[in-house]
């Protein structure tokens, strides 16, 4: 038994440090790096996703937070604002509060139960109050779309420690798809990583669709998604290419409304003069058809160069029609089919004017051939244009007051209308469902009476995947 002892004590001497040193890394392998090993070495799908754009963590791609959380209310399908995190919500004092009642029972993704002060949203000009139960906002005037402003997902934020490495900064949302980490290049996120309970999905960063495109043909995602065209991967073979309509964005022949050659008899005649064959993708407005707003059978200014011609001959232009269109390379093509049409159209114009017994001064027949240059830009100056050919988004909520209200810095067609400016103003502060509803088709009719803009289609959209 001794000698035993005099064995161990003498390897203890000489070989102790390593064998402390091996009790330690043991100790530290199956704490920390086995569980963090098992954490990344996953047997689950990984989906390799391309996103188009700069964002950041307070500033997350819609399809990441809708993910990873949700907000107080929902957006049905008649894009409708409904409960989601909250049971329900009440109006108060004059449609100038809104009371948020939480639902129980409802848990952040590290066992917390969501509380009334766990929400929070960055709202200008409105106040937050909690009580037990409650999320109270405070408006200074009554603003009907706001339960759709709260459809954004909430997150809470934490500081997520790693061993010996630094940590990071930590979203925590409520349901079964969680944030696992993610790359930064400068400012800006490289690649974000969720985990959920049978995939993983790696969104990794591009500045444009084409950068996301060559990242696709090198292999680095296996799915693009929401491209506005197919960028020539629409021949390539076993790739799985989706056509959708997006509803929510449209293709519209903006008119710069201040510009003196762009009355309402000429915006209406170049409506009347283009063909807009374009099927169910077809719009009439500046609404989503699947919304509780939409109006019905509006007026759709089909192609009719009799009716063009007669608002041109009704008030003749005294200068030539001369205009510029500007768009970006998406909508080169279409640019030049609608130049071809108004140039044809304008050339008939003239010379149903030279034939016309009205017309006195037949010299200004001549100003009816319209001459038109195109002007291509990937970035269009919505300040200085005299016709915009550009995709617009539709905001959830009917209401557009930003779009056209000429009091607004982001009305950039320079729309000014006093009818539509008051039946603006009211859609935003009526809380009824149905008069608001009927508000808004008014301002449709007589939207679509006094055009801004051409309306030509909805937005096709491409999701492509291996």
């Amino acid at each position: 038994m001794r000698k035993l002892y005099w064995y161990i004590s003498l390897y203890i001497r000489r070989h102790g440090w390593l064998f402390l040193v091996s009790v330690l890394a043991t100790i530290v392998f199956f704490s920390f790096l086995l569980p963090l090993l098992l954490k990344n070495l996953t047997f689950k799908k990984q989906n390799y996703i391309a996103v188009v754009g700069q964002y950041n963590l307070s500033n997350l791609p819609p399809i990441i937070k809708q993910q990873l959380s949700a907000g107080l209310s929902s957006i049905g399908a008649d894009q409708s604002p409904q409960p989601m995190l909250a049971e329900r919500w009440i109006l108060e004092d004059d449609a100038k509060q809104y009371r948020f009642v939480l639902k129980k029972g409802v848990f952040w993704q590290d066992g917390k139960e969501l509380v009334p002060e766990d929400v929070y949203y960055n709202f200008a000009d409105v106040v937050m109050v909690t009580t037990p139960n409650d999320v109270i906002f405070k408006l200074p005037e009554p603003f009907a779309p706001f339960p759709v402003a709260v459809s954004e997902p909430i997150l809470r934020v934490a500081n997520k420690k790693r061993f010996l490495l630094p940590s990071i900064t930590q979203l925590i949302g409520i349901g079964q798809y969680e944030m696992l980490d993610y790359k930064m290049n400068g400012n800006y996120l490289r690649e974000f990583r969720v985990d959920g309970p049978q995939e993983r999905y790696i969104y990794r960063f591009y500045p444009t669709e084409e950068a996301a495109v060559l990242a696709f043909k090198k292999g680095e995602v296996d799915v693009l998604l929401d491209l506005a065209s197919c960028h020539g991967l629409c021949d390539w073979k076993k790739l799985e290419i989706v056509r959708d309509l997006d509803f929510d964005s449209y293709l519209a022949l903006f008119f710069n409304n201040a510009d003196p050659q762009l009355g309402k008899n000429v915006r209406q005649a170049l409506a009347y003069a283009l063909e807009k064959d374009y099927g169910e993708a077809r719009t009439i407005g500046p609404f989503n058809p699947n919304s509780w707003a939409y109006l019905e059978g509006g007026k759709d200014y089909q192609k009719d160069w009799e009716r063009g011609i007669e608002r041109l001959i009704d008030e003749l232009p005294r200068e030539p029609l001369d205009f510029e269109i500007t768009t970006t390379t998406i909508f080169q093509e279409e640019a030049e089919a609608i130049k071809e049409e108004l140039t044809a159209f304008g050339q008939e114009a003239s010379q149903s004017c030279r034939n016309s017994s009205s017309v006195e001064d037949k010299e200004l027949c001549d100003n009816l051939a319209i001459n038109l240059r195109i002007k291509i830009s990937n970035f269009p100056d919505t300040n200085n244009f005299q016709l915009l050919l550009m995709g617009q988004s539709i905001s959830t909520d009917p209401d557009q007051y930003f779009m056209w209200h000429s009091a607004q810095a982001t009305n950039f067609t320079r729309y000014k209308n006093t009818r539509i400016d008051s039946l603006l103003e009211r859609g935003r502060q009526t809380v009824d469902v149905e008069e608001r509803k009927s508000i808004y088709q008014e301002f449709q009719q007589f939207l679509l009476e006094d055009p801004p803009a051409i309306f030509l289609h909805y937005l096709e959209r491409f999701s492509i995947a291996r």
